[in-house]
């Protein structure tokens, strides 16, 4: 009795010595809480410390002489105050300051033909200072403090209270975002307002990047560089070849929402730090080529698919199905390359435009981006890696998870379009159409394609269906339409739109596509059309997932300017279109007869 007496006795004693420390030493510091696989709120976010500094990038894009200071917000857990080291999740983006008034392009002029007439037209005013010193918040923030990560923003070079001049997408805009991860992990120099040295000894080091549109875009920028302490990024709704934003195959074209607009009148807008940028702003009017639309040396720096090898952060994408600001080629070639770079990579598809799946599905996605950040952040093996690396969302609303997009079943469908194309002509894959079947559209600019393939009858248009289908039908991957075509004027605009026609006869667009015939055998390099001769055109189309219901029928709509998206030239160009030579190609999971 008395030894249990005495072991018990030891046992209270010695409780105390296991959790306080000695006297004199140094407490622990807090640390995140992870359980389930997944960083836990246990963090006050209304504690948080917050910090200005500057951030000195290896770059002088305002050729003052002197490398170019990135403006940096830090908002960090105060327990970083007692000796906790977090991870840090990292926004850049040109908008914290807002932007400037600016005149788009004048979208209403003739095409280019070589050794014509360049009709371009630019406008914008001048930038004034503004500061950004206010703090600067973000959906996320709370979200991310409380569960032990750091939030650091960035002003892209040329913007609010950082240096530097904007050159949407180029170069130094990718350096000026880089050096804040350089400077998380002790390799860049930090200094406050007065100068003096700030140091992120409260980082662990393990950055991720996040954000929407141009600030998604930066982060497919930066991970190029390969930087070493950038772990993860998740770019939502980004660009991943700048080319591809205001170009396609060739042909000016638009984002949807900014008719007009392209690499200079982005730069005018973001510039707001009241620095002389006028050379800059010079460079991009003259080398991004608003007149032949070919794809040269200033597009290639800012394709960031030639530098995918040297990725090494993992990557969670997301995109809108019915993003046509940013379009879906930006993520399917990104998800393309990085799954042949053997990149580790995940992507959510969503069936709206340009948002953010926190106001989609935000339970759900919160619950996923705290499992990839606690895994690539904290180091935490919680099985993101083995799971499907496909979210998708169908037109009912339904989430799926697949291990492959497009989906594996995709097969290609070929189908040729059969006369009466200015009404509803057949569209068919039992055979061609006798040889010499020529159907012929005018083009007129100042109608919307929308409106043209909804028209029962049109002469500015050409539009052709399948039968209805007889059990559902998903389209998967990318739409080709391989046409031949003969043009009366030496320069045409080429656009093709897939459409669902219901049996009630509304028609709705699924994807579309450009290019300019002039390109039709390079991007890279214009070549004079011959009137009357006929060339055979591809017009790729925006990747797409869509499902078409039973009874409904698939449709080809061949048009010429696309009015909210193209140049829009004078009316009156004819397009002639060679039935028995033309293809409509789809990767369907259809099987045998569906398309009869």
């Amino acid at each position: 009795m008395w030894r249990a007496r005495t072991a018990l006795l030891s046992a209270v004693i010695a409780l105390p010595l296991l959790g306080v420390p000695p006297a004199g030493a140094e407490p622990e510091p807090p640390a995140p809480v992870i359980e389930d696989g997944a960083a836990q709120p246990v963090f006050d976010p209304s504690e948080a410390v917050r910090e200005d500094l500057f951030v000195t990038a290896d770059v002088d894009s305002d050729h003052d002489g002197r490398d170019d200071r990135v403006h940096v917000q830090v908002v960090r857990p105060g327990e970083t105050e007692r000796g906790m080291r977090v991870p840090v999740v990292y926004r850049a983006s040109p908008y914290f300051a807002g932007g400037n008034p600016v005149t788009n392009h004048d979208v209403d002029r003739e095409l280019y033909v070589p050794d014509g007439i360049d009709a371009r037209a630019w406008g914008g005013g001048r930038s004034s200072p503004r500061s950004s010193e206010a703090a600067i918040d973000w959906a996320y923030q709370r979200f991310l403090l409380a569960r032990g990560y750091a939030v650091v923003y960035a002003e892209s070079l040329g913007s609010g209270s950082s240096e530097g001049c904007p050159t949407s997408g180029g170069r130094n805009e990718t350096l000026g975002a880089k050096s804040v991860v350089d400077w998380l992990n002790g390799r860049a120099p930090g200094h406050d307002v007065d100068g003096g040295p700030v140091r992120a000894d409260w980082s662990t080091g393990r950055v991720a990047m996040m954000g929407v549109s141009y600030n998604g875009t930066l982060p497919n920028a930066v991970a190029t560089t390969g930087v070493e302490g950038l772990e993860t990024i998740v770019p939502i709704g980004a660009i991943s070849s700048w080319y591809d934003y205001y170009r396609a195959d060739g042909a000016v074209v638009a984002p949807g929402g900014y008719q007009g607009e392209d690499t200079d009148v982005l730069a005018e807008y973001v510039h707001t730090n009241g620095r002389d940028c006028e050379r800059a702003l010079e460079r991009l009017r003259r080398e991004q080529d608003r007149l032949t639309g070919d794809y040269n040396a200033f597009w290639e720096e800012r394709d960031y698919l030639d530098d995918v090898d040297g990725v090494r952060a993992s990557v969670l994408s997301v995109h809108g199905l019915d993003d046509w600001n940013v379009k879906t080629k930006q993520a399917a070639q990104w998800y393309r390359a990085l799954r042949e770079q053997g990149v580790q990579h995940r992507i959510w598809w969503h069936q709206q435009g340009h948002r953010d799946p926190i106001d989609i599905r935000g339970r759900q996605w919160l619950r996923t981006l705290n499992r990839w950040f606690t895994h690539y952040l904290h180091g935490v093996d919680n099985g993101v890696t083995t799971e499907p690396p496909v979210t998708i969302q169908r037109a009912d609303g339904s989430w799926h998870r697949e291990r492959q997009w497009p989906a594996p079943g995709a097969r290609k469908t070929r189908l040729t379009p059969t006369p009466g194309g200015r009404e509803r002509g057949g569209l068919t894959p039992t055979g061609p159409v006798p040889r010499g079947v020529v159907e012929s559209l005018r083009d007129d600019p100042s109608r919307k394609a929308e409106e043209l393939a909804r028209a029962r009858r049109s002469p500015h248009r050409l539009s052709y269906f399948t039968d209805g289908v007889p059990r559902p039908v998903r389209i998967s991957g990318t739409v080709r339409a391989r046409l031949a075509l003969s043009f009366d004027s030496p320069a045409a605009n080429v656009t093709a739109m897939l459409v669902d026609r219901a049996p009630d006869g509304s028609v709705e667009p699924i994807t579309r596509g450009w290019t300019d015939p002039q390109n039709r055998g390079s991007r890279q390099r214009t070549v004079p059309v011959e009137p009357g001769e006929r060339y055979r055109i591809t017009v790729e189309m925006m990747p797409d997932d869509h499902v078409l219901p039973r009874g409904h029928e698939l449709g080809l709509v061949v048009l010429s300017s696309d009015h909210d998206y193209t140049l829009r030239p004078t009316a009156g160009t004819e397009l002639n279109l060679d039935l028995a030579r033309s293809r409509l190609v789809v990767p369907a999971v259809a099987g045998r007869g569906v398309f009869r």
